[in-house]
C-alpha cells in the first residue's frame, strides 16, 4: 500500500473511533437514565473505546514492526549480494594479476636468455677479433 493510502486509512480509522466515542457520549447523555446507570454505561463505553483504541494501536505497531523487519532483511540481502559480487570481482582481479605476473616472468626469462645468447656471441666475436688482431700483428 502507498503512503497516501496508509495515511487515508489511519485518518479514517482515527476519525471513526473518535466519531463513535462522541456519538456514544451524546447518546448516553440524552438517554432517559438515572445518574448511576448513566455513569455505569459511560464507564463501560469508555472501557470499550479504550480497548478498541488499544487494539488499533497494537495492530499498527505490529504492522510497523513487520515493515521494519522486512526492510532490514531486504537491506541485509542487498548488502550480502553486493559483498558476494565484490568477492567474485576481487577473485577475478587476483586471477588476472597472477596471469599477468606469470606472463611477465616468462617474457623476462626469454629476454634474459636472448641477452645471454647475445652476450655469448659478443664474447666469441670479441675473442675471434682479438685472435685475428694478434695473428695480424705477428705477421
Amino acid at each position: 500500500m502507498s503512503n497516501d493510502g496508509n495515511q487515508y486509512l489511519k485518518g479514517f480509522l482515527v476519525g471513526s473511533i473518535l466519531g463513535g466515542a462522541v456519538g456514544a457520549v451524546v447518546a448516553l447523555l440524552f438517554a432517559p437514565k438515572s445518574g448511576r446507570e448513566l455513569r455505569q454505561e459511560i464507564a463501560e463505553k469508555a472501557d470499550e473505546l479504550y480497548q478498541k483504541a488499544s487494539n488499533y494501536f497494537i495492530d499498527v505497531q505490529q504492522k510497523v514492526d513487520q515493515e521494519v523487519w522486512e526492510t532490514v532483511n531486504e537491506g541485509k540481502q542487498r548488502a550480502q549480494s553486493i559483498i558476494e559480487s565484490a568477492k567474485v570481482q576481487a577473485q577475478k582481479i587476483l586471477e588476472n594479476a597472477e596471469k599477468i605476473i606469470e606472463e611477465a616472468k616468462e617474457k623476462a626469462k626469454t629476454v634474459q636468455e636472448n641477452v645471454e645468447g647475445k652476450i655469448e656471441q659478443l664474447k666469441e666475436a670479441t675473442k675471434a677479433g682479438v685472435e685475428a688482431f694478434k695473428s695480424e700483428m705477428k705477421q
